[in-house]
């Protein structure tokens, strides 16, 4: 007995701190769920009308649901549709759910770059690569940075074969640590695409976040459109064959990595939705959001040790 009179007191405080709060508009009013059966058609229009102008007014500006986007977006949709997709995705849910856990960068498509190095020998027998070009693109393929880099060591072998670097190029080049400071200042915060993006990074003595990078080597998507082995490393030079029907990295004059950077980026956009849905899928759960709404989970605020003190010492 003795205990159930504990118990009716603690209720009776907590249903008058419950009525306060509610009264200081820190707390929802209490609903009684099941004591009245759900009124519908126009009885329950003439309520709403009934109960006051702020209801009435609250019921005129009902908003409209938002547009949801099918997370299978043709390959072939432009660059706007595809940008507007990806915005959709973030806008849609609270990021729980795999099909919206894009990665928070696939913004726009002005976070896209591409980038490719031609590299030159210098060391014992030319045997070390370092940066002697440097070109960036942005997501339409226009040049955005594009500069000859003079390395830091002696040049042993220019490999124009393959680098396109001559001697004469050296005469307009900048210093690398010149160079390295304003391009990476143009990948900062971006998505950047490229071909064995790996060997540009180590030129660049420079490591990427993985999660914003997008090597056109291992997409297997790419090389299952071009009728390839998934896992096999296939050149730039295949996929532009196999999968743009135009032909780059001819001739004896070397490669030109504007047209490299461009390729990549092209091939990156035939595939662009299907492999960021792949990507979303693999990233780790998000930790769960903090409670913000008070009427689902109110009980644990009844306790004393969350009242503020104002509220302790206002006669309760």
């Amino acid at each position: 007995q003795g205990r159930s009179k504990k118990k009716s007191r603690k209720h009776q405080r907590f249903m008058e701190r419950r009525v306060l709060l509610e009264q200081k508009g820190l707390l929802s009013p209490q609903r009684h769920l099941g004591s009245q059966a759900p009124v519908e058609g126009p009885e329950a229009r003439s309520t709403l009308t009934k109960v006051g102008s702020t209801v009435t007014s609250r019921c005129r500006k009902v908003p409209k649901s938002k547009e949801v986007v099918s997370p299978s977006l043709s390959p072939s949709a432009s660059p706007d549709r595809i940008a507007r997709h990806h915005s959709a995705l973030l806008s849609q849910g609270n990021g729980s759910s795999k099909g919206v856990r894009m990665s928070s960068l696939c913004l726009r498509p002005g976070k896209y770059v591409a980038i490719d190095c031609e590299m030159v020998g210098t060391g014992p027998q030319g045997r070390l690569s370092e940066l002697a070009r440097c070109s960036v693109v942005n997501y339409d393929g226009d040049v955005i940075y594009d500069k000859y880099v003079q390395p830091e060591l002696p040049i042993v072998d220019y490999r124009t074969r393959w680098s396109g670097i001559t001697k004469q190029h050296m005469e307009s080049a900048i210093p690398f640590k010149a160079a390295q400071a304003e391009i990476l200042k143009i990948l900062k915060d971006k998505i950047v695409v490229g071909h064995a993006i790996h060997n540009d990074f180590q030129a660049l003595k420079y490591f990427h976040p993985k999660d914003r990078t997008r090597d056109t080597s291992r997409i297997p998507m790419l090389n299952q459109k071009a009728g390839l082995p998934g896992r096999a490393n296939v050149s730039l030079k295949s996929l532009a064959r196999h999968l743009l029907h135009k032909k780059i990295q001819v001739g004896c004059k070397g490669h030109s990595s504007v047209e490299d950077a461009q390729t990549a980026m092209e091939l990156y956009r035939l595939v662009e939705v299907q492999w960021e849905t792949e990507l979303a899928r693999s990233l780790p759960p998000r930790p769960p959001s903090p409670i913000t709404d008070l009427s689902t989970d109110s009980s644990q605020y009844m306790d004393d040790q969350y009242w503020p003190t104002d509220l302790m010492t206002s006669g309760l």
